[in-house]
């Protein structure tokens, strides 16, 4: 299932890179803007380094007068948090006709809301832990301690507890016991109005991203996660000698063939597009569950998709300009 085979789709031609206008947007708002910009600084660099004619700009006040004046052949958004997963960006890109890397405005909006997403990938079939989404007002209205209660009498312990939509390990905590659940809770609501928690499965934590180079969707080599404190939490991701990383991920074949397959069903069921990242556990039965589907994957020198990018024996730089190529063919 590696995408080693769809390579050959690669654009290599430097005349048809070199026509393109291609803006990345970065920064934001949301707690995730400082990795938002190093993502974007990242993108940047690879796009000039094929021939690719990019300029960095934030999402800001500016964009839109910015867009109209001169409009990009395609943009690529290296936004994180609710600014450039949310759809709402997106489907103001729309409104401007301007065409960008990534799944369009609806699919957006439901890979964001966690509990929406989950619902889709179990009516599909596709494992994913139980949960249950629980707004802040309702845990008020119906008392925290009765809730708690019956929280951990259906799902049982551990349970992971995290914000119903943001990304980057922010407001995520692993509750071993019932006692450390009302602060797991009070952590979470300080990022949402809304917490998932679902059932903890221990096993290794890995991350297929997935690419659409023109051949169809194909999985890229998964990714393992080995995080020294065992959480792969804000930190454990984004400072150096936190975490381990292993691409290919230490799997057995037939194991990696059907995370690979669970991966490439979760990005169809949400009706993704072009690219996306599935973060997954495997059990020690080596079934493995979708945790969650990020539609704008980090691109720092951390982060997952370019270590799969690179564990496929491909160029970071080329497969984004095959991206924009796409993105841009579909004005």
């Amino acid at each position: 299932m590696a995408v080693t085979s769809a390579a050959g789709n690669l654009v290599t031609d430097p005349a048809v890179t070199a026509e393109l206008h291609v803006l990345v947007l970065a920064g934001g708002l949301s707690y995730e803007r400082d990795v938002s910009l190093r993502s974007g600084r990242r993108v940047l660099d690879a796009l000039r380094a094929v021939g690719v004619e990019a300029e960095l700009r934030d999402a800001d006040i500016a964009l839109l007068p910015a867009l109209a004046a001169d409009p990009p052949d395609a943009v690529v958004i290296a936004l994180h948090g609710a600014t450039g997963e949310d759809g709402s960006l997106r489907g103001v890109l729309d409104l401007c006709d301007v065409p960008y890397v990534g799944c369009d405005a609806r699919a957006s909006r439901l890979a964001w809301d966690k509990p929406s997403a989950k619902a889709v990938l179990r009516e599909a079939g596709i494992p994913t832990p139980d949960w249950v989404a629980l707004p802040h007002d309702r845990f008020s209205e119906l008392g925290a301690v009765a809730v708690l209660d019956r929280i951990v009498d259906r799902l049982g312990l551990p349970l992971m507890v995290k914000p119903a939509q943001g990304g980057s390990g922010l407001g995520a905590a692993v509750v071993r016991d019932a006692g450390s659940l009302p602060a797991a809770m009070v952590g979470c609501f300080a990022y949402d109005q809304t917490a998932l928690v679902e059932r903890y499965v221990p096993g290794m934590d890995v991350a297929v991203s997935v690419l659409d180079l023109g051949a169809g969707p194909q999985a890229l080599p998964p990714v393992e996660i080995v995080p020294r404190n065992g959480v792969y939490d804000y930190a454990a991701r984004y400072t150096a000698g936190r975490t381990t990383w292993h691409a290919p991920a230490r799997l057995d074949p037939e194991v990696s063939e059907r995370v690979a397959e669970v991966a490439l069903a979760a990005h169809t069921a949400l009706g993704l597009r072009d690219l996306s990242r599935v973060d997954l556990i495997v059990d020690a039965a080596g079934q493995p569950h979708v945790l969650e589907v990020n539609v704008s994957p980090g691109m720092t020198e951390t982060s997952l998709l370019p270590l799969a990018i690179q564990a496929a024996g491909l160029d970071f730089g080329r497969v984004l300009g095959t991206l924009v190529v796409r993105a841009a063919a579909r004005r």
